[in-house]
């Protein structure tokens, strides 16, 4: 199997043998050009704050380049694979014509045609007039999603569009996740994903929130459903069906499904009754074309597994699909994935969708939108070059050497506090207007200091999401940890003592490709069903860090300040003044 993830800088790719999940081998693609947060390639036209973009010709480098250099180095011949699976960022989405083409691709000067990757968050007036709007009106879906929905998501993105831009609005035919989208790319047929419909698109209860309310955000909104349509009526497929191997890069959007389960998925303005073809976690979204064949070196025909999230899938990689565990993906960001089998209305969580983590369970979705980035911006930003000097000379980078200075330091000494919020805050405010506090500072103050306070911040949002589950019914049986940060036993440790409780860590550097390579597994037939693929590719190592009790009260004491400072600042009165003053001085 290939699974291939799509990230934030780059895209990765991994060959796994279905037999027992060992990673035979990989590659990685750097993005030529990353994250567009200022002005579009080769162009002087300028973006406003809280920007970011990404080039969908950087996504099908990874496949031209990362899959044949995966597969010579793993030492296999191309005709071994029998599947393929991706996962994405998300929301990631973007506009496109009805064929699939899109709209940077014909007018590249007007940056509203561009994909918007997950951390843009220009659009978060507009995901306010949604909440609003939505709490008034009494809209049942609000409360799956804590009682508000992100500017990260596809309804708030498309009505900036819409507002901004009119004329790519209406020229896009198709608003698809960079999820959905990969897959087009690969298999030749539009497919949409149970994940992102429900976790980003807004999908409860079969339909999308209804033409009446869209129309009375803006009138020229009332129809947005329709471009979240394959175009074609069809019922919900059932994961573990395997892929229909006769159907061809030509065939139509019923090739490769196996028998649905029942459920249609509805939604305004497609044909017919309107509803969406939405495919379940594991199904076949078709086979491999003569085109994507000929970029990635695979053969013609093979299972291309349906599109997911590169945090849901991980969930898989970690054998962690059993009601209870959390997953908490932890890079650039952190998203927390939890199967549950209770259904509960959290405060702040990104959602709860039926089926959308593995089929028969409900999945919760909470989130950090800013963890590791915001080490990168301290260690860029603001250390001294007699820090850097030093951990030159003894051959560390300088996340190794500020670590090292900060693990030497009791809990408490550098008597700081941090709101974890420089990239707003995704969970329990689902606010990204907020930004980060910092408070205790003296002149005393050293970057170790800071470093370490920024690791504890971002552990202490961790622990109000755990808390914040528990709270509202659902609890938390295990911790799971995958992702880069693994990396960095210091960190992992403040996690645990901060959280009090142990934390299990996956066995896989490469978490969402192999969790993608499991989901093909499943679409290609080899295995029944998610959970089946996960207990036999699936690893992770129980209880790997272990709190400390001495430290932890400690913590607590800490984590109570941290809650205080929350709840004063997370009304974001101060913080969006600044924002707004910032924004306009700027402008």
């Amino acid at each position: 199997m290939v699974g291939v993830d799509f990230g934030t800088l780059s895209g990765r790719a991994v060959v796994v043998r279905v037999a027992d999940g060992a990673e035979l081998g990989s590659a990685v693609h750097e993005y030529a050009h990353g994250v567009i947060e200022r002005a579009l390639p080769g162009s002087e036209v300028r973006l406003g704050p809280d920007w970011a973009l990404q080039p969908p010709q950087d996504w099908i480098d990874v496949l031209r380049l990362a899959v044949p250099q995966a597969v010579a180095a793993a030492g296999i011949a191309p005709e071994e694979v029998i599947g393929i699976g991706t996962d994405f960022t998300a929301c990631t989405v973007l506009p496109a014509t009805a064929d699939g083409t899109p709209l940077c691709f014909e007018t590249p000067s007007r940056p509203h045609a561009w994909p918007k990757l997950w951390k843009h968050h220009a659009a978060q007036p507009h995901a306010d007039r949604i909440n609003e709007l939505a709490a008034r009106r009494g809209e049942t879906w609000l409360p799956r999603y804590g009682g508000k929905i992100s500017s990260e998501w596809e309804f708030a993105k498309a009505l900036q569009v819409l507002e901004e831009d009119p004329e790519v609005y209406a020229r896009a035919e198709r608003w698809i996740e960079a999820a959905d989208w990969i897959v087009w790319q690969l298999a030749g047929v539009e497919s949409r994903n149970i994940c992102t419909a429900g976790y980003k698109g807004i999908f409860q209860d079969g339909t999308y929130p209804s033409a009446d309310f869209l129309a009375e955000l803006n009138p020229g909104f009332a129809d947005f459903t329709s471009k979240l349509a394959t175009g074609r009526v069809g019922e919900r497929v059932a994961a573990g069906t395997g892929a229909n191997h006769d159907a061809g890069p030509d065939a139509g959007p019923d090739a490769g499904h196996g028998a649905g389960h029942g459920a249609d998925g509805g939604g305004e303005g497609a044909e017919g009754p309107g509803r969406v073809r939405l495919a379940a976690l594991g199904a076949s979204a078709g086979t491999l074309s003569a085109r994507a064949a000929e970029w990635t070196g695979l053969p013609e025909g093979i299972a291309v597994a349906v599109g997911n999230v590169d945090a849901h899938v991980t969930a898989a990689a970690a054998d962690a699909v059993r009601p209870g565990q959390m997953v908490a993906i932890m890079g650039t960001s952190t998203c927390h994935i939890m199967p549950s089998d209770r259904l509960a209305e959290v405060p702040g969580m990104c959602g709860v969708v039926q089926d959308g983590i593995v089929p028969g369970l409900w999945g919760y979705e909470a989130g950090q939108s800013a963890v590791g980035d915001i080490f990168a911006w301290f260690v860029d930003s603001f250390v001294p070059a007699a820090y850097t000097e030093r951990a030159a000379e003894q051959g560390l980078s300088v996340h190794a050497y500020l670590t090292s200075l900060a693990e030497k330091q009791a809990v408490g000494e550098h008597g700081l506090v941090a709101l974890d919020w420089f990239g707003g805050n995704r969970s329990v405010l689902v606010d990204h207007n907020l930004s980060g506090v910092i408070i205790g500072q003296t002149l005393a103050t050293r970057p170790e200091d800071v470093y370490r306070t920024l690791i504890e911040s971002t552990a202490y949002g961790a622990r109000m999401i755990v808390e914040t589950f528990e709270k509202s019914g659902v609890p938390v049986e295990e911790f799971v940890v995958a992702g880069g940060l693994l990396k960095n036993p210091f960190l992992m440790q403040v996690y645990a003592d901060v959280l009090r409780r142990p934390l299990s860590v996956i066995g896989s550097d490469q978490g969402p490709a192999l969790g993608s390579a499991i989901h093909a597994a499943v679409a290609a037939g080899a295995y029944t069903d998610i959970e089946a693929a996960a207990a036999t590719m699936g690893k992770r190592t129980e209880a790997a860090y272990v709190p400390d009790a001495a430290r932890a009260d400690a913590y607590d004491r800490l984590y109570g300040e941290y809650r205080n400072l929350h709840d004063h600042f997370g009304d974001g009165k101060a913080l969006h003044k600044l924002r707004a003053i910032r924004n306009e001085a700027s402008a």
